[in-house]
């Protein structure tokens, strides 16, 4: 088949259109963190509680500033601490702290500057890899500066000394849907964002967690990393490849070319893709952004891998007219054509290992969860590999 030109498409500016109606954006937990710990730095300072609080968004060139209502604030009877609360609103976007009730408590300290620590419901970092010290609470880098210079507006920690605690209620069962603990993450959510605004079904929450697990990886000294495209490819390649650790799969969703990218930053030797017909066939195209709304899957080339595998003209013309890349795999399926599973697969690996700079030896793994029979491809010695159901 003739070597195909690799791409990865960028997004859409906002995929935040539903029947013509733009969604609500929303407040990440670092922005809520940051305002939750300003009200409560105004009310330790003024002894008055805060009924709402504005702060600066992170943003280069001109400042904007929001403003959040204080769901609730209290004060120490003695003056030693306060505690605020600002209840996080992702807008329209389906995250899992939508609702949440990011608590801070600051306190006074003997010690000169701002103190950050986590309470309950924020995570606990316990590998290395997340740009985060083991041990310290998994609070990234843009919402400790958030949350620093909010309280900074509020008092001087120069002249006398803060500790601020953030906690979430009901974080640690949050975390459970997400990737933290196979990240290292424990006992609780991370404090995210780096705009603090959340975009609707925004893609770069996703693609930046993808960035961070294969950086994890790098870290521990792992090789080898297993890419999938959801939930149901992810526990096949589970089945599949159960001697490697679960911090080594990764739901890569669409962003197949930025881990590439990253695998290779991180010296990672081996990569496996496990996914089904139609994302294997938008990587063997040599698209590496394999967003619906980005690509297409190619018909001709999957005639191509038809005619490759020895089908005859009638059955070339089926697959030119198949409705997907999955009615593609059935119609071979039907004919018993099993060479062009492989060479699909074949196909894909070598894009891949190309946009890898041959730096990286690829397994391709295509699953059918009709027959949970998966087929694949290894460059390298380019010899096809059937995959038995584990």
């Amino acid at each position: 088949m003739p070597p195909r030109k690799l791409r990865e498409p960028s997004m859409p500016p906002s995929m935040a259109k539903v029947k013509g109606e733009k969604l609500r954006t929303g407040w990440t937990t670092g922005a809520c963190s940051a305002a939750a710990a300003k009200a409560a730095a105004l009310a330790l300072a003024s002894g008055e509680p805060q009924a709402r609080v504005d702060i600066k968004l992170p943003k280069k060139g001109e400042e904007r500033r929001v403003e959040f209502p204080v769901e609730r604030c209290d004060l120490d009877n003695e003056g030693a601490w306060a505690e605020a609360v600002v209840v996080k609103d992702a807008g329209d976007d389906p995250d899992v702290t939508d609702g949440a009730h990011l608590t801070a408590r600051v306190s006074w300290r003997a010690e000169a500057g701002v103190e950050l620590d986590r309470g309950e419901g924020v995570g606990l970092v316990t590998k290395p890899g997340l740009g985060l010290a083991v041990g310290g609470p998994a609070i990234n880098d843009t919402p400790r500066r958030m949350i620093s210079y909010s309280v900074r507006e509020a008092l001087d920690p120069e002249k006398r000394g803060v500790r601020v605690v953030i906690s979430v209620p009901g974080g640690e069962g949050m975390a459970e849907k997400t990737t933290n603990a196979r990240l290292g993450i424990v006992g609780g959510i991370s404090i995210l964002g780096t705009t603090g605004i959340v975009r609707p079904f925004s893609t770069a929450a996703w693609a930046a967690s993808v960035v961070q697990a294969v950086n994890v990886m790098g870290a521990q000294g792992q090789g080898t990393f297993v890419l999938s495209t959801g939930g149901l490819t992810e526990k096949a390649a589970m089945r599949l490849l159960p001697e490697l650790e679960e911090v080594c799969f990764i739901e890569v969703g669409d962003f197949t070319g930025q881990a590439i990218k990253r695998a290779v930053e991180n010296g990672l030797g081996t990569c496996f893709f496990v996914g089904m017909a139609g994302k294997i066939s938008k990587l063997a195209a040599g698209v590496m952004m394999t967003h619906w709304t980005r690509s297409k899957v190619d018909n001709t080339l999957l005639a191509e891998v038809t005619e490759k595998a020895g089908g005859d003209p009638a059955l070339l013309s089926q697959v030119k007219e198949a409705n997907t890349a999955r009615h593609a795999y059935e119609i071979w399926r039907s004919a018993h054509l099993d060479e062009a599973p492989h060479l699909l697969c074949e196909e894909a690996a070598n894009n891949l290992m190309e946009y890898a700079e041959h730096k990286l030896e690829v397994h391709v793994i295509l699953v059918d969860f009709d027959t949970l029979d998966p087929t694949g491809a290894s460059p390298g010695a380019l010899e096809k590999t059937a995959w038995g159901a584990a």
